[in-house]
């Protein structure tokens, strides 16, 4: 197959172009290229979807399939479709589970459609309703060929956002570790690497849909044990910090500074209790959460354990936790 990814150089439209090639199909990746080269074995064509022509250089092409991994804009969404959706047989646009209104019940009621707006703040509302009229560009354009993957946490090696690598980065460091309380808190992800194979899989087989794309629920803590397991030094003890000790110490949750990434209050619990059988029944596949952890601690030493980060906490900050709950 001829393949068309719209990205290429960075975390999962790097993964799907490495599956892609392994699987011996001819990617072509249009990206600025800013970020970094493609994976050996895939061509790079540099393209800037905010220049008008962005596709020029790709005119009278045709491929099987067009992989577009656009993170927030409809503008960008719509002149791909405009360029390449008429003549492409299948076509995937990674969405994202940012598009649901309530995640406090797991409705799947969609937020309201939005246009693209530099001038307003980036909030997760309003990156999820520009995930929203993205999918409606996509089914209008290329009804019956689309293949929606609403993802969800993505984690693995190269991943930018420095959410998931804290937890085995901090655990390999070992000594007293801060967790969040939170038992009735679920956990979902999926690995990279995992969501790339699907997504080659998927464009091979000419599947078709709206998915919620990411692994099964398991509990948080288990998660939290599971990546303590594989990573942590030996000696290493998990301490327990109730949530409400955590909001009145400022710790924020999800990711960015000053945070225990991944945690979640409870008006976002279904954020991470999405169903994801029918993803699962038509082809998705998940290794376990402890490869995931290993391999992401061994991109963490690369990067540098003691390093700055997005998101977590410093030395500091988690002393500050340990030193008011002792």
């Amino acid at each position: 197959m001829k393949i068309l990814v719209l990205g290429g150089t960075v975390f999962l439209s790097k993964a799907i172009t490495a599956e892609a090639v392994r699987r011996g199909h001819d990617v072509v990746c249009a990206a600025r290229g800013a970020s970094g080269g493609v994976p050996e074995g895939a061509t790079l064509v540099p393209v800037d979807r905010n220049r008008p022509g962005a596709f020029d250089a790709l005119a009278g092409e045709q491929f099987d399939s067009v992989i577009d991994v656009s993170k927030y804009s409809v503008n960008w969404v719509r002149d791909a479709l405009e360029a390449f959706g008429a003549t492409t047989p299948h076509w995937t646009f990674v969405s994202s589970i940012s598009v649901y209104a309530d995640h406090s019940t797991g409705s799947d009621e969609l937020l309201p459609p939005l246009e693209d707006d530099p001038a307003q703040e980036f909030t997760a509302e309003r990156y999820g309703s520009v995930k929203v009229a993205s999918e409606i560009a996509v089914r209008e354009a290329v009804a019956s060929r689309e293949f929606i993957v609403r993802a969800g946490l993505i984690t693995g090696p190269d991943d930018p956002s420095d959410r998931f690598g804290y937890w085995p980065a901090r655990m390999a460091q070992g000594g007293r570790v801060v967790v969040p309380d939170s038992p009735d808190l679920g956990f979902q992800h999926i690995d990279a690497r995992d969501l790339a194979q699907w997504i080659v899989f998927a464009a091979e087989e000419r599947v078709t849909g709206t998915y919620d794309s990411t692994g099964p629920v398991m509990p948080f803590q288990m998660a939290i044990g599971e990546i303590a397991g594989a990573t942590a030094q030996p000696g290493t003890q998990l301490v327990s910090v109730q949530e409400s000790v955590l909001k009145e110490l400022g710790i924020n949750p999800w990711a960015g500074p000053r945070s225990l990434p991944l945690w979640l209050p409870q008006e976002w619990a279904k954020m991470v209790g999405r169903d994801v059988s029918n993803a699962l029944a038509n082809g998705l596949r998940v290794r376990p959460l402890a490869e995931t952890a290993l391999d992401s601690l061994e991109y963490e030493r690369g990067l540098g354990l003691d390093r700055p980060r997005k998101a977590g906490l410093t030395a500091a900050e988690e002393q500050e936790i340990l030193t008011a709950v002792s």
